[in-house]
């Protein structure tokens, strides 16, 4: 548990978090009402949602022909399929992104509330549910990538977590896109769980469908080591 919580406090956009999640936990002591309890689960399951379209959609797009964009999404997520234990690349480049994403969120629920509940609820609301649901669930699924990640005797909580997690990387990059402990369900829902026969069926495909524009990009951070990326089925 100790090297996992050391990268954790090392991680940009967990840093810029902690002060907006601690105003979260005063508005939730101070005027706390059942209905934040409400809030809270509906920040948490929206976050682990976001967590799973973000996944899917964003970072496993088709790799974009522009060679900025390329390099982002590079940065992003590319890169840590191609050297997974890498923990530079467990985290993308833009470390005020969640903290930008969450305050976007918040202003568009008082938005939409305000005339419905008024500016007391519809700020209180979106506070307790982003600051302290939101900021706490992504902060739980960078938990549980990074123990998935790293050789460390784990449990079995952590065993769980990393047999999950490691189909995705090794097994099939079309399935399980959650990471979030106990989150398979939203696999299940929108019909990406893991299969074998499927994952066999798509034989090997690197996220990285262009290599040769990528080579490059890991020299640059100082590794040069040949990227893990791909699969062979059994």
């Amino acid at each position: 548990m100790i090297p996992t919580l050391r990268i954790l406090m090392n991680m940009g956009s967990l840093q810029r978090l902690l002060p907006f999640w601690i105003i979260g936990m005063i508005a939730l002591v101070g005027w706390f009402s059942p209905i934040l309890i409400l809030a809270l689960v509906y920040g948490a399951v929206m976050q682990f949602i976001v967590e799973y379209v973000m996944h899917r959609f964003l970072y496993h797009r088709d790799p974009p022909a522009e060679q900025s964009v390329f390099n982002t999404l590079y940065r992003s997520h590319i890169g840590h399929h191609e050297f997974p234990n890498k923990p530079e690349f467990f985290t993308g480049g833009d470390n005020w992104y969640a903290l930008k994403f969450g305050l976007i969120s918040v202003l568009a629920h008082f938005l939409v509330l305000w005339p419905v509940v008024g500016a007391y609820w519809a700020l209180l609301f979106p506070v307790v549910a982003i600051f302290v649901g939101s900021i706490s669930a992504f902060t739980f699924y960078e938990y549980c990538h990074t123990l998935a990640h790293l050789r460390v005797p784990k449990g079995w909580f952590g065993e769980r977590v990393t047999r999950s997690h490691m189909a995705h990387h090794f097994q099939d990059h079309d399935a399980t896109f959650h990471v979030s402990f106990g989150m398979g369900w939203i696999d299940t829902l929108f019909g990406t769980p893991h299969d074998k026969a499927a994952a066999r069926a798509r034989l090997c495909r690197k996220v990285s469908r262009w290599p040769h524009r990528s080579w490059w990009r890991p020299i640059l951070m100082g590794i040069y080591e040949r990227p893990r990326c791909g699969w062979r089925p059994r």
